[in-house]
């Protein structure tokens, strides 16, 4: 089957572009509506004035790390549609550039297509993260760009973008964990990103004021750990079973993300010692992402926008790879269908919270399996070590 198809050299990149273009013409005509940078922009003001930033009692709101308020203040400063326009464009940039720069890694004929097909497959479900503002989309980005950074041994890069995504969210540890993991040299590096957060708020603050809200904000991620009689309702693996009216008990919840922790650092060493430099950045970023996404107690439905691009892009290089056939038309029109779930009410309603779990493991488990086959066929071809 011939994957050289013109359409997608342009059509899909330009409809991606297109997209956002139009996102940003909904945010300026409107820029409080379907947005969360209303609890950003809360969060900045606040620190601004000296009050607290968390609510120990709400699920929702302000869910950042002071670094993030502090950071935030030039955007506020600029007002909501100018405002709005430098943060949707900053996250949508980092993550178009990590896309590039995956692209340009993975080598080989068919790049422009690579990039264009697989944004293509992942706009109906990136698309509602990159309207509503949320962080989720820097996250992707910056943890995208620390994989290929920290692979490559770059430790400026490195320190740059860890302390970029443990700003935007602080799950960012998780990818900050196994970077440190593959690269043992680069520990010091991740550490000192992580400090380096942590103290960024005392340059604009009182000391009190700032260690009384890292105080409160620990407090805040334990008691969302643990509590569960909240109105939010997570979209992780644990959502199929509550669904059904099975809901696993959380010493259950727990042993499975131990495990698959285990497993997911197992796959990310396997992948980073036995595939090609390139396609080893995106195996191991799409096991990431994977965890980060499904087994995330605090996932919600557009949390699978960070999955979203590198699953379009592993669907892509798989299509090229194999010169198309069942398992790629298949996992393209999966991806491609799940991001559409939410656009019409009764679908939507009938699908959350879960059906993105199940089809999102379907497509990265079966990715995740080709990569590991294809690590396990260049061992073979390698063949054994002859000795004089």
């Amino acid at each position: 089957m011939t994957i050289s198809k013109p359409v997608f050299d342009r059509v899909g990149l330009g409809v991606w572009i297109g997209a956002f273009l139009v996102v940003l013409g909904l945010m300026l005509w409107s820029p409080d509506a379907r947005t969360v940078t209303l609890a950003y922009r809360y969060g900045s003001e606040s620190f601004l004035n000296g009050r607290p930033l968390y609510n120990i009692q709400s699920e929702m709101g302000y869910l950042y790390a002071p670094a993030f308020a502090a950071l935030y203040v030039p955007v506020l400063k600029l007002g909501p549609q100018l405002g709005g326009l430098v943060w949707h464009m900053l996250g949508f940039a980092a993550l178009t550039f990590a896309a590039m720069r995956q692209v340009r890694k993975l080598g080989g004929g068919e790049l422009t297509w690579l990039l264009s097909f697989g944004l293509f497959l992942a706009l109906p479900m990136a698309l509602g993260a990159i309207r509503n503002g949320q962080a989720t989309i820097l996250l992707s980005g910056a943890c995208w760009l620390l994989t290929l950074s920290a692979l490559e041994g770059r430790r400026a890069e490195t320190f740059f973008w860890a302390s970029v995504a443990i700003i935007a969210k602080p799950t960012a540890i998780i990818m900050l964990l196994l970077a440190g993991a593959l690269r043992p040299r680069l520990i010091p590096v991740v550490v000192l990103a992580v400090l380096f957060v942590l103290a960024i708020p005392y340059a604009f603050a009182p000391a009190g004021y700032v260690t009384d809200q890292y105080r409160v904000f620990a407090q805040m991620l334990t008691s969302m750990a643990v509590d569960k009689s909240g109105h939010f309702v997570p979209t992780d693996f644990t959502a199929p079973f509550t669904s059904a009216g099975l809901p696993l008990p959380e010493f259950v919840a727990t042993i499975v993300r131990i495990v698959a922790a285990a497993l997911t650092l197992s796959a990310v060493i396997w992948f980073d010692r036995k595939l090609e430099p390139g396609m080893a950045g995106l195996a191991i970023f799409l096991t990431a992402t994977f965890y980060m996404c499904v087994l995330n107690p605090r996932v919600e439905p557009n949390t699978y926008a960070m999955i979203a691009v590198p699953a379009g892009l592993a669907i892509a290089t798989l299509w090229r790879e194999e010169r198309g056939g069942v398992l790629a038309s298949v996992l393209s029109t999966t991806l491609f269908l799940t991001g559409l779930t939410g656009i019409e009410r009764h679908m939507h309603d009938f699908l959350y919270p879960w059906f993105r779990p199940i089809a999102v493991t379907f497509v990265a488990c079966l990715l995740m399996a080709w990569f590991w086959g294809r690590a396990g066929q260049k061992v073979m071809n390698a063949g054994p070590v002859a000795h004089g």
